[in-house]
Formats: C-alpha cells, sequence, structure tokens
C-alpha cells in the first residue's frame, strides 16, 4: 500500500495555494493598510490558469503553486458569498431592516432600473439588440455586495445608504434572471405564473424560516452555549446557514436570500455575537477564495489586446452608475457628500453580474464572446473597487467638508458611552444596580447563558458572550464604552481580558475586582485602572465596625483605615513594579 502523495492540480495541492496566499496576502497588505481583496485578486491572476499555469507544461513544479481548475473552487466561492450575506444578516435587526425599508424599496429601484436603462440605451446606439442591451444594462446595474459592505462602515449614513441599495439588489436577482429566461425563449409575455408561483413558494418559506428561528434558534443555541464548546456553536451555526439556504434554493430563490433571513433571525437571540466571533474567520477565507476565483477569470492576453476597449467601457460603466446612484440619493435626502461617496462606492459591477451574464449566454442574450469580454470588465471592475472607496472619500471632503461619512452619534442600540460589565454574578448585579440608580447606561455580558436569561428577567441588559475571546468586547462596542469593569472571579480571565483591552483601548478605564493584593497587583501590571482587592476591603470594614462598636473613637479608627490602605498602596506599587501609587479608592474619605 502506497502513501498518499500531493498531485498537483488535486484539492490539496489547491487548498496549499489558497491557504498559503492568505497566509501571505493578509498581513502583507494589512502592514501597508491595503485592503487584501485586491492581493487576493493578483494572486489568482498569478496562479490561475493564465498566470503561470500558462507555463505548468513546460515547467511541472509550478503546477504545486498553481490552480489550473477553476470550476473546481467555484463551489466554495459561493459558498463564500452565501456565508458574507449570512455575516451582513448578523449585523442586522429586522427593527433596523424596518428603518432601512425606504431606501431599500424607492431609491434601491430607482438606482438599479435607472442604471439599466442608461447603460442598456447606450449599448443600443452601439449597435446592440434591445433584448441584449436590457441583459447586459441589468447585469452591469448591480453593485458588489461582497466587497462593498466589506469596505464601508454600515454605523455611517454612506453605508447605510449602501446597504440599503444592495438588500434591493440581491432580492431583484430573482426576477431578473425569470426576465432574462423569457426573453431568451422568445416569449411574448413575461411568465408570469412560474413567477408568481416562486414568489409564493418563496414567502411560504421565509414566513416558515422566521417562524422556525424564533421559536427554535433560542433553544438550540442555548444547548450549545451549554456545552461551552466553539466547535459545537460553529456546527450549529452552519446547520442553520445551510438549512436556510438550501430552502430558498428549493423554491427558486437565491441561496444567498436564505442566508441573509439565517443572520438576521440569529441576530434577534443574544447569541449572535458569539456567533459573529466565531463565524468571521471562515468568511473572511471564503471570501478570499471567491476574490481568487475571480482573478483567475482574468486573461491578461486578451486584457491586454483589449484594454483600451475594456478601460473605456468599464469608465462608462462607473460613470453612469456614480451617477446615477448620486442623483437617486441626493433626492432621497442624503448629504451630498454622502451621496456622492455613495455613488462612486456603488459604481463597480457585482460578483452577481457575473451569475447575470452566464443567465444570459444560456439564453443566447449574448454569445460567447461578448460574455468574455464583460466577464473581463467585471473582473477590473472588481479589482478597483477599493480604489473607488479611496475616491468617494476624497470627493466627499471636497464636496462638503469631509464629514459626510462620518460615524452616527452612538445610540444605546450601539452601545456608545454605557459601561460593560464582564460577568453576571453578585458582584456585577451590584455594579449594575448602581449603575441604574444613578441612570448610566451598562451592558452585563455572561459567558452561562441560563444566567443571562436569569438576568433579564429580572429586568437586567444582559448579553450572552465569552470575554475572553478575541475581539469579543469590541463586538459589543468596546471602542466605545465609558468603562469596562470586570467582577468574575477567575485571576488567570481576568488578567487576559485586561492585557487585550489595553493593548486595543490604551485610554480606556479598567476596573477590575481582585482577590487579594497579591492580584491586585497583578492586574495593575496588565494594565488596570483600578483593582479593588475584595479581601482588604472586607477586612477594613470589618475592623471598622468592631472598632466602633466596643467604644472606640470614629476619628481614629478612620486614620488607622486610612494608615493600612497607605501600607497596601506601598505593597501594591512594590509587587507590581508601578511607577505610581494605586489610589484604593472606596469612597469620598479617601480623595
Amino acid at each position: 500500500m502506497h502513501a498518499p502523495t500531493l498531485e498537483t492540480g488535486s484539492m490539496l495541492s489547491d487548498a496549499l495555494v489558497i491557504l498559503g496566499a492568505a497566509g501571505i496576502v493578509i498581513p502583507l497588505f494589512a502592514r501597508f493598510r491595503i485592503t487584501p481583496v485586491i492581493g487576493f485578486i493578483l494572486v489568482g491572476i498569478a496562479v490561475g490558469p493564465f498566470g503561470l499555469g500558462r507555463l505548468v507544461e513546460g515547467q511541472p513544479w509550478l503546477g504545486y503553486v498553481t490552480i489550473s481548475n477553476r470550476e473546481a473552487l467555484e463551489p466554495f466561492a459561493e459558498f463564500g458569498i452565501t456565508l458574507l450575506l449570512f455575516g451582513i444578516g448578523l449585523e442586522l435587526s429586522f427593527k433596523r431592516l424596518v428603518a432601512l425599508r425606504d431606501t431599500i424599496f424607492r431609491l434601491g429601484p430607482m438606482e438599479l432600473f435607472g442604471s439599466a436603462a442608461l447603460i442598456g440605451l447606450g449599448l443600443v446606439m452601439l449597435g446592440n439588440s434591445v433584448p441584449t442591451a436590457l441583459a447586459l444594462g441589468l447585469a452591469l446595474a448591480l453593485s458588489s455586495t461582497a466587497l462593498v459592505l466589506k469596505i464601508a462602515n454600515l454605523r455611517t449614513p454612506v453605508g447605510r445608504a449602501a446597504l440599503g441599495t444592495l438588500l434591493f439588489e440581491d432580492i431583484a436577482i430573482v426576477p431578473i434572471i425569470f426576465l432574462l429566461g423569457a426573453m431568451g425563449r422568445g416569449d411574448a409575455e413575461f411568465e408570469s405564473s412560474g413567477f408568481l408561483s416562486t414568489l409564493t413558494a418563496g414567502a411560504v418559506v421565509m414566513i416558515a424560516l422566521i417562524l422556525a428561528g424564533r421559536y427554535l434558534l433560542p433553544p438550540l443555541f442555548a444547548q450549545a452555549a451549554r456545552t461551552k464548546s466553539p466547535e459545537v456553536f460553529l456546527a450549529a451555526t452552519l446547520m442553520v446557514v445551510i438549512v436556510a439556504s438550501l430552502s430558498t434554493a428549493a423554491v427558486g430563490l437565491s441561496p444567498i436570500v436564505g442566508a441573509l433571513t439565517a443572520g438576521l433571525m440569529i441576530a434577534e437571540t443574544d447569541y449572535h455575537t458569539e456567533v459573529e466571533s466565531i463565524i468571521e474567520p471562515f468568511i473572511g477565507l471564503a471570501l478570499g477564495v471567491f476574490l481568487i476565483t475571480v482573478g483567475m477569470g482574468l486573461d491578461l492576453l486578451v486584457l491586454a489586446n483589449r484594454l483600451s476597449e475594456v478601460l473605456i467601457a468599464l469608465t462608462l460603466v462607473l460613470v453612469i452608475k456614480a451617477a446615477v446612484t448620486t442623483t437617486m440619493l441626493r433626492l432621497g435626502g442624503l448629504r451630498p457628500g454622502a451621496a456622492t461617496e455613495a455613488g462612486i462606492l456603488l459604481a463597480s459591477p457585482s460578483e452577481t453580474t457575473l451569475i447575470v451574464l452566464a443567465t444570459a449566454l444560456s439564453v443566447n442574450l449574448i454569445n460567447f464572446e461578448s460574455a468574455q469580454f464583460w466577464q473581463l470588465v467585471v473582473a477590473l471592475g472588481l479589482t478597483v473597487t477599493p480604489f473607488l472607496a479611496m475616491l468617494g472619500r476624497w470627493t466627499a471632503r471636497r464636496v462638503d467638508g469631509g464629514d459626510s461619512g462620518s460615524p452616527m452619534a452612538p445610540s444605546e442600540e450601539d452601545g456608545g458611552g454605557r459601561v460593560l460589565i464582564i460577568g453576571g454574578g453578585r458582584v456585577g448585579r451590584l455594579v449594575a444596580d448602581m449603575l441604574t440608580r444613578h441612570e448610566k447606561p451598562y451592558l452585563l455580558i455572561e459567558a452561562d447563558a441560563d444566567e443571562v436569561r436569569a438576568l433579564k428577567r429580572r429586568g437586567y441588559s444582559a448579553a450572552f458572550g465569552d470575554a475572553a475571546r478575541p475581539d469579543m468586547l469590541s463586538r459589543f462596542g468596546a471602542d466605545e464604552a465609558a468603562a469596562v469593569v470586570l467582577t468574575m472571579d477567575q485571576p488567570i480571565h481576568a488578567r487576559r481580558i485586561i492585557e487585550k483591552l489595553r493593548e486595543a483601548f490604551p485610554d480606556m478605564l479598567i476596573v477590575s475586582r481582585a482577590r487579594d493584593v497579591a492580584h491586585a497587583a497583578e492586574l495593575y501590571r496588565a494594565g488596570a485602572s483600578h483593582a479593588v482587592p475584595e479581601t482588604l476591603e472586607s477586612s477594613l470594614q470589618l475592623s471598622e465596625a468592631v472598632l466602633v462598636d466596643i467604644g472606640v473613637a470614629m476619628g481614629p479608627v478612620i486614620a488607622s483605615i486610612h494608615e493600612k490602605r497607605d501600607e497596601y498602596r506601598e505593597e501594591i506599587e512594590r509587587e507590581g513594579a508601578l511607577a505610581y501609587r494605586p489610589k484604593l479608592r472606596t469612597g469620598p474619605s479617601d480623595g
């Protein structure tokens, strides 16, 4: 029996190339503050069949660092887009979706069909038939959900406008494909019966998914949370995404609609932050696979031969879409700078443009040569999307002073200005009670799902999350929090959390519970602003009570307590190797 070997062109060889690209591209481009989107596309060009793949016949060893079968990667790329839409759904909620209804259903159609009409009119003037021009116009009018929402900040007016527009486009893919199918078959009328039956079945499936999400997801994720296993959480999440995607695909809707719905459903549960933290690395890697497949489709020889045509076509598409989108958003009430930035950001074609082009080709609305040309335009358009984002921000600053894309004022929902309390036990609840008494917003973060439900029943503002997980506190808005208070009785976890917080947020107020003086010194070394040793304070309070009750005057008692605190301050300063003496402040008398 022979040991397995690594063969060129195998799935294992392709996986090695992709993971190697991710390991090199992401850190390298992050170092130079360049989006990895460009890096992944360049990798796709380099390792694809039109790059180094051309040389494999003469240099067989190149087969180990190239990908010859683009089609084999496409299922993974499609799954990446599905995961991306799921991640977008996680960042939303039905409440936020309702708030975007005006952009989705009023400005979205105006932008999509306005751009399609102008692009189609230009193609008719160049000699294309009306059906062909309409098909290409609808395809090129779509904007990239995968890239734009990865770049845009959804908490800004620009990000929200882009989100609303892109959501309508994702919904519109289904009727666009139906329309192209009817036109390609030469139907005199739109195939209304099939379209309506698909919409009806889709509506039934969506309602079923929403009801299932409301009643089945909380117990499912609660059970996963009890296991304390990230693997179980990941498995439950992927199961929900796949079931939702297959359900919508089974009735003729796009799988990404199901994935978006799954994200929305989980966003309504207490576990959405934990799911976001676990699924994010997979979303980034899957998106990288998609971008590599985009780069692999760029034949540099064909592009070189038709470079002027491709650049002219892409420029006209970008200008038309930017002008239409900017105008529509201005009519919708968005400020000039924000409308301009969003218009430029949404100007590039979409990954779904490739799907619509493939549909148009399959029903003979366009020929193979035309499809190949426009695929080059789309691939190049996706490549320049990050540059369009930079151009949009630069233009916005020139239009109205540059504050068009600044974040909106933090709301309680976004977590701005509240205190994050890690640990929902007795001490955490007491801190929350005091904050409530003084009308200060807070959020209790607890890793026990049953405890979270109990806290909510008692009226506390609480959320499920493992604060020890990287980036978890950032997802709860730590960058805008007034303070972070650690109340759990887990010394090692507390120190690690404080170290991560201090590294990420140098000026943050971090207050932590400590077991004793030695633990307090350790927490100060880790970066705590205040560490309160509970054994010290309880001992001093007991001493004060007994001394006063046995007849010692209050003045000398308080003075002796101050002296004892000074001794402990010196001890913590010495053990913690601190350059300052900690306050150990427990009340006004210690100021």
